[in-house]
């Protein structure tokens, strides 16, 4: 039998989730994984990833033109898997995107600039074995705007480690990607009741001075 959700906003709403967090003092923006290989569906790709990094790309352009700091993620592993882990075993695969490896360069379209930061990392969450915290707030930011792929992972993972670090996450719903549109739809949904704002690109534009 098919459980009923119909009703599961009501309850969610009605056990206190859900809360608007809101953006207060500087602003960053964390754009997660936007590289070669989650770009091509026949790699690690898919699903509405495409459209995401085209969505992207207005958003870091208005980023730029508001000085925002900003900061780009790519899985590299060592050329020789030494640093195999976790993450690694449960998807082998990821063991191919190296320093060097086409498939862990960042889509040209989102290419970092003078000034960003490039985080890399060997598990899913930007936060986890990274110095991004402390850059974060070494330029005082305290809310992040997050995009990337994909959002059932490595994006659901860094938001929700924002979050436990003290930073408030605004994450920009047609600016994040997933190779299936279930776990898209799903980790929203989730991510909008217990640990960061969810809205699309044009209303964090309509919220933002001077934007």
């Amino acid at each position: 039998m098919t459980p009923d959700t119909s009703r599961d906003e009501d309850r969610y709403r009605k056990q206190g989730f859900g809360n608007e967090m809101g953006m207060v003092g500087r602003i960053g923006l964390l754009i997660i994984d936007f590289v070669n290989g989650f770009a091509d569906p026949e790699a690690f790709g898919g699903g509405n990833i495409p459209q995401a990094i085209d969505r992207t790309r207005i958003l870091l352009a208005h980023a730029r033109r508001l000085g925002w700091k900003v900061a780009h993620t790519r899985i590299v592993f060592a050329d020789d898997g030494s640093d195999a882990n976790i993450f690694s075993l449960k998807v082998p695969t990821m063991l191919g995107l190296t320093e060097t490896s086409p498939a862990s360069a960042i889509v040209p379209e989102l290419a970092p600039v003078q000034g960003e930061y490039v985080v890399r990392k060997t598990s899913p969450s930007a936060f986890a074995g990274t110095p991004l915290a402390a850059w974060l707030v070494s330029h005082g930011i305290q809310t992040l705007v997050v995009a990337g792929c994909v959002t059932s992972g490595c994006v659901r993972a860094s938001v929700l480690d924002a979050m436990q670090n003290g930073f408030r996450p605004i994450i920009i719903s047609d600016c994040v990607g997933d190779r299936a549109i279930g776990p898209h739809e799903a980790n929203l949904f989730d991510m909008a009741q217990k640990c960061g704002d969810v809205i699309d690109l044009d209303t964090l534009l309509s919220r933002l001075p001077n934007a």
